[in-house]
């Protein structure tokens, strides 16, 4: 995967226009934050781009080829989808989830060889859940159930991950460790375009950010030129200062991420 762009987007729903015009860039290694108020368009962006929603107009491509034309079986091998709601409907343990990430690469009929469980196990390990592998879903607390529901996303081994809010309802701990969870899969070679709210984390992990309002896009860029007190009073109806507000000033992060202690383990 070398490119992700988007042109002209437009998504019409119940005959109001929903996106406007939205122009998209993702490339391999980087991570892409929208951002923007509620309503502003954000996951419906999020699922056009995985295919759920259909574009009323525009052209969204891969590597310069039109993803419409690309078959559902190639789409679910080069993308994965974790939505905000993140709903399992069976009593799955964390192992059967995550090896629910290799479907897309087995025929139908087909079960996981030794390469597919090779996988599994080391996105257990880069995720800290070889110890919750049996447990059920219903047991976990809400980050081990953030962590399985992203390594399901990230067995799949997509070029492009699209996560919408991963960490909505997150103690600042497992935000972090989230996050450095989908900046790893960037820095090996994948590219991931993440919804957040939380202005420092999209300005700390970020390369670039898009900003959204009313379902057209208000500024795209690095966070330095995104996160200004001009485009941020008129997406969110605020007023902030200093002018110029930079990662490494009114948004910087100012925790550390310590390694996880043991459950009961005292500071």
């Amino acid at each position: 995967m070398n490119a992700l762009r988007g042109k002209g987007l437009r998504i019409s729903l119940g005959g109001v226009a929903v996106l406007q015009g939205i122009e998209l860039a993702l490339d391999a290694g980087e991570m892409l934050g929208v951002i923007g108020p509620n309503g502003a368009g954000k996951s419906t962006l999020m699922k056009l781009i995985a295919g759920l929603l259909p574009a009323a107009s525009g052209e969204l491509t891969l590597d310069g080829a039109p993803l419409a034309g690309m078959p559902r079986g190639e789409r679910a091998r080069r993308f994965a989808y974790l939505p905000q709601e993140g709903v399992v409907h069976w009593p799955l343990t964390v192992a059967q989830l995550i090896a629910l990430g290799r479907l897309p690469h087995l025929a139908r009929g087909q079960r996981p060889g030794e390469h597919d469980h090779a996988i599994i196990r080391r996105v257990m390990r880069q995720t800290g859940l070889e110890s919750l592998q049996a447990r059920r879903l219903d047991t976990l607390s809400g980050g081990e159930r953030a962590r399985a529901l992203l390594a399901r996303a990230l067995a799949v081994e997509p070029e492009i991950l699209l996560v919408d809010e991963p960490v909505a309802a997150l103690d600042p701990a497992h935000q972090l460790e989230v996050m450095e969870l989908l900046r790893r899969h960037c820095e090996r070679g994948g590219a991931v375009l993440v919804i957040l709210h939380d202005l420092r984390l999209a300005s700390h992990y970020c390369d670039r950010l898009q900003l959204l309002h009313s379902g057209a896009g208000l500024a795209a860029g690095s966070p330095q030129k995104v996160l200004t007190r001009t485009n941020l009073s008129r997406a969110y109806g605020i007023t902030l200062s200093p002018a110029s507000l930079t990662a490494a000033e009114a948004f910087a992060l100012t925790w550390e991420l310590l390694p996880r202690r043991a459950e009961g383990q005292g500071p």
